[in-house]
């Protein structure tokens, strides 16, 4: 074997027993997480170590998930997709009812005792992205072929996205849409029907930013924060000035100004502002690469089970992906002043337990579908393969 080929072999992780890349992104992500959340969060507490503390218990817990899904055998979740969602809906409607009201919206269910508060919608990713995958496992050749079948996965979107929008969590309703629709794409789905689908949604979007006071009052404030840079820009005016305060090479670590109670959440919503400030341009950039790297590893992990013909795997991979990448980018350009503010976290970084042991879990999945092509991989007929391309015995 030549010494290219196996430079090329190590860097595609083709003989390897896992994706090396995948595990090193995920890692490196996590780790920087806890040290900027034990940054961002010190001085908010009498205890300056409560929420350092915290965190590395959330991550314990989610390394233990990461553990447990790559235990379970894929087939055993594609039989029980749709029991997943349900529970994942019901779950939704609970927290309407008895959900803890925190800045107008009911997000959290206290749990008893010294156990934290759980996101549901966050949960609620997983189950939806079993059923998508399992559906369009099963009628990928209807949805490749017959143009209108794939209303019956958007008419399931509708359910969970209605939730999410009494709530209200309008940025949990465009990550759950970005997934179905990634998805959508990935099975081979109508382009023109998903583009005119996108078009509604947005229309929708719109509509719902016009008829409601305070989203409206986010646009403008988006559109011109220093316009009232103390009350509805008063967010992302300090999340501006930490971007501007990093400059390059950042202030160092431990010495931002803005995460001294000027940035509201900024060990949650906005700690890639801290990061900004702390770390500078070159921390920044790097945050973004590792994302890249973790996304792209979960498409070719998603690429590869295709070809295997391992279908559910391939699209809970795609999955992951686009909701991974969805809230990371709507975090960071939330902070950066690109997009309006939502209470979205940033993935493997931001505090929170339910989003880093979902995260934790995702990367269980990509793991163990990656480990399972791995271990079978030569390509099986699939039910979308051409009647031209010939098969494989």
């Amino acid at each position: 074997m030549s010494r290219v080929q196996r430079i090329h072999d190590a860097l595609t992780t083709r003989h390897l027993p896992s994706d090396v890349w995948l595990i090193v992104a995920a890692i490196a992500l996590a780790g920087l997480g806890w040290v900027m959340v034990s940054s961002a969060s010190v001085g908010l507490l009498e205890n300056s170590y409560h929420y350092a503390r915290q965190h590395g218990i959330f991550l314990f817990l989610a390394v233990l998930a990461c553990f447990f899904m790559l235990c379970v055998p894929m087939e055993a979740w594609r039989q029980n997709a749709a029991l997943i969602l349900l529970v994942s809906i019901f779950m939704l409607g609970l927290v309407l009812v008895i959900g803890q009201e925190v800045n107008g919206s009911k997000r959290w269910i206290s749990l008893p005792g010294p156990l934290p508060s759980l996101q549901v919608s966050e949960l609620g990713k997983i189950g939806l992205i079993f059923y998508m995958a399992a559906f369009m496992s099963r009628f990928t050749f209807d949805l490749r072929s017959r143009a209108l079948s794939m209303w019956r996965p958007l008419a399931v979107l509708a359910v969970p996205a209605g939730l999410l929008f009494l709530a209200p969590d309008f940025g949990g309703m465009v990550v759950y849409t970005v997934c179905v629709i990634g998805m959508l794409m990935m099975s081979g789905a109508s382009l023109t029907l998903l583009i005119g689908s996108g078009g509604v949604l947005a229309a929708g979007a719109v509509m719902m930013v016009v008829i409601e006071p305070y989203r409206l009052a986010r646009w403008t404030s988006f559109l011109d924060p220093w316009a009232d840079q103390f009350a509805t820009g008063y967010q992302l005016t300090q999340a501006l000035i930490a971007f501007g305060r990093g400059h390059v090479t950042g202030t160092g670590l431990g010495n931002s100004v803005q995460k001294l109670h000027y940035l509201p959440e900024a060990h949650t919503d906005f700690i890639f502002a801290v990061i900004a400030e702390e770390l500078g341009m070159i921390g920044a950039i790097i945050v973004v690469l590792l994302f890249t790297v973790l996304i792209t590893r979960a498409m070719v992990i998603g690429r590869r089970a295709e070809l295997a013909g391992h279908l559910f795997g391939a699209y809970v991979s795609y999955g992951i992906g686009f909701v991974i990448a969805a809230q990371a980018f709507i975090n960071m350009a939330v902070s950066s002043g690109l997009l309006p503010t939502k209470g979205l976290t940033l993935p493997l970084i931001s505090y929170g337990g339910s989003s880093l042991l979902v995260t934790g879990m995702m990367i269980g999945l990509l793991l163990r579908v990656d480990a399972e092509t791995r271990h079978r991989p030569r390509r099986v007929s699939t039910p979308y393969k051409s009647r031209h391309e010939p098969r494989l015995s």
